[in-house]
């Protein structure tokens, strides 16, 4: 099977936002997905300088997966990292070694442009996710925690 890795195009909107809705079905979480095509094809496409950008990875069925990724930044190294907020491949596709080529060229890109590290983060529950980052080296940062404001604290705060 050929696949082509290749940065996403407004014309794949509508699939990016399907895979969104199927990663965060898989997550438990489909109600919690707001954007919709116009959101993403914005944030993609339409800055003057994009914050946020996206590859895909499609074999001859079409689009197979993912990587919606943006820029992050390291005091302590000095240097910008990638951090990728999705990486999904649908189901039909798994066990194909998409997700690993992603990550790939993830890692191509980081290296090209000087960027120290590739971050990302997954649910605790999420074995086969774990056992897959790991496999391509990744480490889990154990003395972290994540945490988020949101509306309505996010609200809150800024009124303060």
């Amino acid at each position: 099977t050929e696949v082509t890795i290749r940065a996403a195009m407004r014309s794949d909107v509508p699939i990016i936002l399907d895979l969104i809705r199927e990663l965060a079905a898989y997550e438990r979480a489909a109600d919690q997905v707001k954007s919709t095509a116009s959101d993403l094809s914005a944030a993609l496409f339409d800055a003057v300088q994009p914050a946020v950008w996206c590859h895909v990875v499609e074999d001859e069925s079409g689009i197979a997966g993912l990587a919606l990724w943006y820029l992050n930044f390291s005091t302590w190294t000095g240097h910008h990292g990638i951090y990728v907020e999705d990486l999904v491949v649908r189901g039909t596709a798994r066990g194909k070694g998409y997700g690993r080529a992603l990550l790939a060229h993830l890692a191509r890109i980081c290296i090209d442009r000087g960027y120290q590290r590739l971050d990302l983060s997954v649910l605790d529950w999420n074995a086969p996710a774990i056992d897959f980052y790991r496999s391509v080296g990744a480490v889990h940062k154990s003395d972290w925690d994540g945490y988020r404001l949101e509306a309505p604290a996010l609200v809150a705060l800024s009124s303060q």
